[in-house]
């Protein structure tokens, strides 16, 4: 398609012509000439006709900045198209200038543009809380670098200051471009922080640099600060829905993971003399399923924030709000299928990683409801036959709603089970392994991931069923896509557990080589997930497996992986470290095939780790060399850098570190006195008292913590020597430490200080 002269009519026809027709469009953007030149008259329309009057020019800006937007809601090359010729730049550029303020219809079509290029390039570079999209890497790269470009300070002076705007078409595209385009922190920095100029020149006069308040002690307190956050306020309170809603879905997208701002929200505005998330809940009682879905929305990541910032905290009422909502749209046969995919995802984002949030919402019937629509709309009769003729908006309910199902039953061993038996939804999921929706097969894996950390589920259901295999096969599958591979290897982290039936099995059929296919993949997420699976086959394992993977994974791999500049990468090779020294014959092999030299420098990267996680794992497999003969323990104290890096490691305040190399310690003195004097020497005395006093107060026995939440100790002082962890893609509560290990750490440092000088040390708690 070309077109050699652009003029008003010409353009309204090309619009007309490419609206709702995806050839057309395609064919257009292969048109690179004339792309560039409709982008260029967004802000030189005279030089396509010079005898044009202003008004016709500015007809013509209207008209490009159309077409622009309908290319931008097509394929992958209509919208690179336009990024190639920078479109989004253009947009941005002419906003700034004076003479589109002067035009409410060029205005509002260039607010318009901009909120539609900006939503298209968020749902290209994700994450995106919809239906999964493939997109090319390069593409997602483009996009990428675009979409940042709209969060830096000189295009938020062109665009934010809009949100104001006496136009309400105007003010509703800015405040829908924050909602959809808002991705990262950087984003929500951006937006919270910006001011306009005149109240930018305000806050210089007025404060100097040490008496400067922050940006949220500034909006919970006063007028200056958070701009955009008292005009996303004032708008949910506007009449209009599509305003409310617009306002919400922006308010929450900067609440998102964001505990500064989820703290504003909470607390009583001077403005509007009640929290925002008042208000915010009183819009989910609206009659308009738009604005109850955008105001559930909101309140969920106002919570979830809060949540991040307080753990533990459960705001009870906000939640039985939002799984109210949920739950009606769930179970309603004539709501709209979108608004249901919608409803999916936002159960998703309010139970995610929550064990609380997951029992409260299956406890009030959600189960019940997802586990309803997933059947209505997945017949198993003929399910070849699914794809013909499917509307996209049924493929797309399906992912949902399995998507969150695997949320909702990743804790429970009760949901679980509900899952697996009650609502008898492992046919429905072990079917949809093989749909040629990409989404479909993601989140049926996930529902699997998450049903196979429970082993009575992995025993009977999953692999009675034949679901286990199905999925294996779906992990074998080399041209699969990467996010279903990610999730199916996940899948099989928790099959390969030493009480998986399906353990063996995956073994004889070239597990092994296809683990370590995954792991030369440019890929962090698998090759951790490939790590985390070879840790599960070794722990409580025979000499022969331990020798079987090693001769896959190489003892030099794995020294370099103890020292890879990836921190999971590193936690996982200790991990696996600790499961190979889970026994005396284990730490043989380890230095045998490591060397001492070898294993020691892997030791001292790990207790110089700087991540908790890294430094944790290797003071267990201190603690498991600890535990064998003397001539394996005297590796700790030949090399000087492994004692100085456990004193450090102590000193040093690491938490999750303290308990198992305590441990280490007790069990050093009570197998090797003589070992006395290096200790002392190394400074740890002194270390150890500090321990003990800074606990203000414990049990002196030594064998378990006084209080109402007593904790016994382990037979091994040292703690499980080996690790054995259900898969969790997140991985949230691993790096939750207990509140407990400062309690215990006191009480096995006072036994350690007894061993060392009981009649000088004395008594310490």
């Amino acid at each position: 398609m070309t077109v050699r002269q652009i003029t008003v009519s010409s353009l309204k026809q090309l619009k007309n012509a490419v609206i709702g027709n995806p050839s057309a469009k395609l064919s257009l953007a292969r048109d690179s000439a004339f792309i560039h030149l409709l982008v260029s008259c967004l802000n030189h329309p005279a030089t396509l006709n010079t005898r044009e009057p202003q008004g016709s020019q500015d007809d013509i800006r209207i008209e490009a900045v159309h077409v622009i937007s309908s290319l931008a809601y097509g394929s992958e090359i209509t919208l690179s198209s336009l990024l190639r010729t920078n479109a989004h730049q253009e947009v941005v550029r002419a906003l700034a200038n004076p003479h589109a303020l002067e035009v409410p219809r060029l205005k509002a079509a260039l607010a318009r543009g901009l909120r539609v290029l900006a939503s298209s390039m968020a749902d290209v570079v994700g994450p995106s809380y919809g239906p999964i999209r493939a997109y090319t890497p390069e593409h997602r790269a483009e996009a990428k670098v675009a979409l940042n470009f709209l969060f830096e300070y000189e295009c938020l002076d062109a665009y934010i200051p809009l949100l104001d705007d006496s136009s309400p078409q105007t003010s509703l595209s800015i405040a829908q471009l924050i909602g959809a385009a808002v991705l990262t922190d950087a984003h929500r920095i951006a937006i919270i922080e910006w001011l306009p100029p005149p109240e930018r020149q305000k806050e210089v006069k007025i404060h100097r640099g040490w008496e400067k308040h922050d940006v949220v002690y500034q909006a919970a307190n006063g007028k200056h600060g958070a701009w955009v956050l008292r005009h996303l306020i004032g708008m949910i309170q506007r009449k209009d829905v599509k305003t409310q809603e617009a306002a919400l879905c922006a308010l929450g997208a900067l609440a998102m993971d964001n505990p500064s701002v989820a703290n504003i929200l909470t607390k009583i505005s001077l403005e509007v003399g009640v929290p925002a998330l008042n208000l915010v809940l009183a819009h989910a009682k609206s009659r308009v399923t738009s604005v109850q879905l955008a105001a559930s929305l909101c309140a969920t990541h106002i919570i979830r924030a809060q949540g991040n910032h307080h753990p533990g905290h459960l705001d009870r009422p906000t939640v039985l709000s939002v799984i109210h909502v949920v739950n009606r749209i769930l179970s309603s046969p004539s709501e709209q299928p979108q608004n249901q995919i919608k409803a999916c995802y936002i159960l998703y984002s309010l139970v995610r990683d929550e064990r609380d949030f997951c029992i409260e919402a299956a406890d009030h019937g959600v189960l019940t409801n997802l586990a309803s629509l997933v059947k209505s709309i997945t017949p198993l009769e003929n399910s070849c036959d699914w794809e013909i003729d499917e509307p996209e908006c049924r493929v797309s309910l399906r992912e949902a709603a399995l998507k969150a199902i695997a949320a909702i039953s990743l804790f429970d061993k009760v949901i679980k089970r509900e899952v697996a038996d009650t609502y008898d939804l492992m046919p429905i999921i072990q079917a949809c392994l093989t749909q040629k929706n990409v989404g479909v097969r993601c989140s049926a894996c996930h529902c699997l991931r998450s049903l196979s950390r429970d082993t009575a589920v992995i025993r009977t259901n999953i692999t009675d069923s034949g679901a286990g295999m199905a999925l294996y096969q779906v992990f074998k599958k080399e041209d699969e896509d990467v996010r279903v591979t990610a999730a199916s290897l996940a899948t099989v982290c928790n099959l390969v557990n030493d009480f998986s039936p399906l353990r063996s099995v995956m073994l004889e059929d070239g597990l092994l080589p296809r683990l370590m296919q995954l792991f030369g993949m440019e890929n962090q997420e698998i090759r951790v997930s490939v790590l985390w699976a070879m840790k599960n086959l070794l722990a409580k394992s025979v000499s022969r497996m331990k020798d079987t993977v090693m001769q896959h994974l190489g003892w030099s791999h794995l020294a370099e992986l103890a020292n890879d500049s990836d921190p999971e990468i590193q936690e996982q090779a200790f991990a696996i470290l600790r499961n190979l020294t889970e026994d005396e014959t284990g730490v043989s092999l380890v230095f045998e095939s490591m060397g001492d030299d070898t294993l020691a420098n892997c030791l001292s990267a790990g207790l110089d780790s700087p991540h908790e996680l890294v430094t944790r794992e290797t003071t267990y497999v201190l603690g498991n060399i600890a535990n064998s003969s003397r001539s394996q323990q005297d590796l700790i104290f030949t090399h000087p850098h492994i004692l100085d890096g456990m004193h450090h490691c102590l000193a040093d305040a690491r938490p999750g570190a303290r308990v198992p190399l305590v441990g280490c310690l007790l069990t050093l003195l009570r197998t090797n006195p003589r070992r006395k004097r290096d200790l002392i020497e190394a400074g740890f005395v002194s270390t150890l008292r500090h321990l003990c006093e800074r606990t203000g107060g414990g049990s002196g026995g030594g064998t378990s913590v006084g209080g109402s939440g007593s904790l016994t100790m382990s037979t091994s002082p040292v703690g499980s020597r080996h690790h054995m962890h259900l898969y969790h893609l997140h991985h949230p509560h691993r790096h939750m430490i207990c509140p407990e290990d400062d309690r215990e750490a006191a009480v096995l440092a006072k036994q350690v200080l007894d061993l060392m000088d009981p009649s000088t040390i004395g008594e310490m708690l």
